[in-house]
């Protein structure tokens, strides 16, 4: 039996967050059994709290939290890591930019290549994707550089918002970043834990930021300093009772 834990950082989407919660639930993915999606709410302050409330009462699928104030992405991320009862944890932003069909194609490398986690890569071939900001991509596809030069990885899509990793992995991970540098972090952290990263290709209809996107160029310089900082600091296990602390020591 295979639980799945999604969880969804939500901060001020109104609009979207219904219509992507119920394509998250509408079907289980194979191979999946159960699945629980975990929703944190970010202290939004448009009327998303009142839409969770009701779809919470309504699903029982649904385990919502809420932040006590505004403290970023990263934030409700790690919140929702450590509520995460499941299996597998694959992440799931609020919009509908990423289409949770394709959670079958980034589960299946779990089953049939003992990954310790898969990326879901908006640049390797797929069926679709909206066709938008040019600078944008390349703001992207540099980040993903210089993380690749950090980690020694091959990415195509470091900043990708699919990331699925086996829970008790992703748990023993501590995860300091607060905003959009959650990334390029947990990203660092895997490559020097020694994951076994498999990456495959996503759909994507990105929106504009009229449309309500967030994230700036502000937050890609602060990607590159959280992929410098995390090049040189090991910061690789969390504080708990099964001595992770020791096994840092051995590495």
């Amino acid at each position: 039996m295979t639980r799945l834990s999604i969880v969804m950082p939500v901060f001020n989407e109104r609009y979207c967050v219904e219509e992507c919660v119920q394509r998250v639930l509408s079907r289980t993915p194979e191979r999946v059994d159960e699945l629980e999606l975990i929703i944190v709410d970010d202290a939004s302050t448009d009327g998303t709290g009142a839409v969770l409330d009701r779809l919470a009462r309504e699903h029982e699928q649904i385990r919502l939290f809420r932040q006590p104030h505004n403290q970023g992405k990263g934030a409700a991320v790690r919140r929702g890591i450590h509520k995460a009862t499941g299996d597998i944890t694959i992440f799931q932003d609020a919009d509908l930019e990423y289409d949770p069909r394709d959670y079958d194609k980034v589960l299946e490398p779990f089953f049939t290549d003992a990954a310790d986690a898969v990326y879901g890569s908006r640049f390797l071939v797929s069926d679709r994707k909206r066709v938008l900001y040019f600078r944008h991509t390349l703001g992207n596809r540099f980040l993903t550089l210089l993380s690749n030069l950090a980690t020694d990885l091959n990415l195509t899509d470091m900043e990708t918002c699919y990331k699925a990793v086996r829970t008790e992995f992703l748990q023993s991970i501590p995860i300091r970043s607060d905003r959009f540098g959650v990334e390029p972090e947990l990203t660092a952290k895997l490559a020097k834990r020694r994951a076994r990263i498999f990456e495959v290709p996503i759909s994507y209809l990105g929106r504009t930021y009229q449309e309500g996107k967030k994230i700036g160029w502000k937050d890609g310089v602060s990607a590159i300093y959280t992929i410098l900082k995390f090049w040189l600091i090991d910061d690789l296990y969390a504080d708990d009772e099964y001595g992770s602390h020791i096994l840092a020591s051995l590495d």
